[in-house]
């Protein structure tokens, strides 16, 4: 199969994690910002993560040189048109970029004109290429309470005008999901959809939880409930969907290797997998590659391949008229 052909969308990807070379590069020299190379090569190598990983810990570490030059509206409108550009270049029809908002406030941005920056970057590329997009505000486990509140209450003005749902993520502690129900609660009621990351690091039971006590409608990697018989019914039972990115979970050490992966299996045990890249520059991938990866390891069919995508279309945070779109493109296949 051709993926690069195939129309694909995408749920999970992070933009932090998936910059140019050149644009931080190009950033930090406007912006006068130090950074420990002005060389491509150097550069890709700090903010690349090994297949050899030790953890999900050392693999968070490659975001530090990319949230130094997202400190300004100009930067981060131009790494927003740049990811859906990258995508629509590889057929991505429709794509669902999340990111933390705090963690670009270094520079005195507020958390609106933040917001306001990525969704003008997305727009900019939708005018251009023939993409649709969605935003994801994520709220950072390792920060209070207080702070998921407060990105909450400030994302809540820009929906239905391209933001979409509430994420938690960062480092993933056993239990995590009661400390955040009230702001999350508070979300579903201003009318945010709800994605949580959850089961990447050995905790099957956080995906449990994160269903029973967040509300989740779709999980972020969700591997583990491989090992937790009960999230693993739940998650079957009630059709929640997992963005799983392959690449990523081999080199956080969820699985060592791609064909250990829990996704085909997943798959056709009728639970609903979607394909995603996590982070394009931080994974060294992109949609076409994680598609390959798994035709490769596991041999699915045209009509697997069929499935998820419209698994993915469902699972969308798009209204109706941009999942009857999206349907077209696998039709005409």
């Amino acid at each position: 199969m051709n993926f690069v052909e195939l129309p694909k969308i995408e749920l999970h990807c992070h933009l932090d994690g998936s910059l140019r070379s050149e644009t931080i590069i190009d950033i930090a020299k406007r912006e006068d910002i130090n950074i420990p190379s002005y060389n491509i090569e150097e550069i890709q190598r700090e903010i690349t993560a090994p297949l050899e990983c030790e953890s999900l810990d050392e693999y968070l570490e490659k975001f530090a040189i990319p949230n130094l030059v997202m400190q300004s509206k100009e930067s981060l409108r131009r790494i927003s048109f740049e990811l859906f550009e990258d995508a629509a270049k590889e057929n991505v029809k429709y794509m669902e970029v999340r990111f933390a908002p705090l963690l670009h406030t270094q520079r005195g941005l507020d958390v609106e004109e933040i917001i306001q920056s990525v969704l003008d970057g997305m727009k900019k590329a939708e005018n251009k290429y023939d993409i649709k997009g969605n935003i994801i505000l994520s709220c950072m486990r390792t920060m209070s309470v207080e702070s998921a509140f407060d990105v909450v209450e400030r994302g809540a003005k820009f929906l239905g005008k391209g933001v979409v749902a509430i994420d938690l993520c960062a480092s993933e502690e056993e239990g995590f999901c009661e400390k955040f129900i009230e702001p999350i609660k508070l979300a579903k009621e201003y009318g945010y959809r709800v994605t949580i990351h959850a089961g990447e690091t050995g905790i099957g039971k956080n995906v449990l939880e994160a269903i029973e006590l967040l509300g989740a409608e779709r999980i972020g990697h969700g591997v583990f409930i491989k090992d937790c018989d009960e999230a693993y019914r739940i998650v079957r039972k009630q059709q929640v969907v997992l963005e799983m990115c392959p690449t990523s979970n081999v080199q956080t050490k969820a699985v060592n290797n791609y064909h250990e992966h829990p996704i085909y299996h997943f798959h056709k045990d009728g639970i609903k997998v979607t394909i995603n890249t996590d982070n394009r520059t931080v994974s060294a991938t992109n949609m076409a590659n994680e598609c390959n990866i798994v035709f490769k390891e596991f041999n699915i069919s045209f009509e697997d391949y069929k499935q998820i995508y419209l698994n993915s279309v469902e699972a969308c945070f798009a209204d109706l008229e941009t999942k009857t779109m999206l349907k077209k493109y696998m039709h005409r296949k």
